[in-house]
């Protein structure tokens, strides 16, 4: 089993303001983890700076339906 450091800093978007219905985004080498501000021990989704980056390519280009 391949042992993987979490992020230990996490922000969520400006955008958000005062909203609780977020998501949080943090970075440790390698990786970026996506959590729920509702329920931040609830798990943390796990992906490559790469998926990351056509993710959120996906997103601005309005090709997510």
């Amino acid at each position: 089993m391949t042992f993987m450091s979490l992020p230990s800093r996490w922000r969520k978007s400006t955008r958000s303001a005062t909203a609780t219905n977020c998501v949080e985004i943090g970075q440790a080498p390698g990786l970026i983890g996506i959590r729920d501000t509702k329920n931040r021990d609830g798990g943390t989704l796990v992906v490559s700076p790469a998926a990351f980056r056509s993710f959120l390519t996906a997103i601005r280009a309005d090709k997510l339906q």
